[in-house]
């Protein structure tokens, strides 16, 4: 199961669970859609591979299936692989 991490690794924008703007990698690196497309040209900076939409948990799973609350966030920020 997607943990939904809540937050972008490069700039820490926050996405929640419902965000159309998160991006994930095959590893759930997360990261924004400005920045996945952006700084980071469609390449993930810690595995290397490509970056797909991340699915959109329902709502009414959200008590059951809660999105992570853990924050995880390059330091320096991000730089093209």
């Amino acid at each position: 199961m997607l943990e939904l991490r809540p937050n972008c690794e490069c700039c820490d924008r926050d996405l929640p669970f419902d965000s159309a703007e998160a991006r994930i990698c095959t590893f759930e690196c997360t990261f924004c859609a400005d920045c996945a497309e952006g700084v980071l040209k469609g390449a993930c900076p810690n595995c290397g591979g490509g970056f797909v939409a991340r699915p959109v948990r329902p709502a009414h799973l959200m008590a059951k299936y809660p999105a992570s609350t853990k924050r995880v966030l390059k330091p320096g920020g991000c730089a093209a692989p």
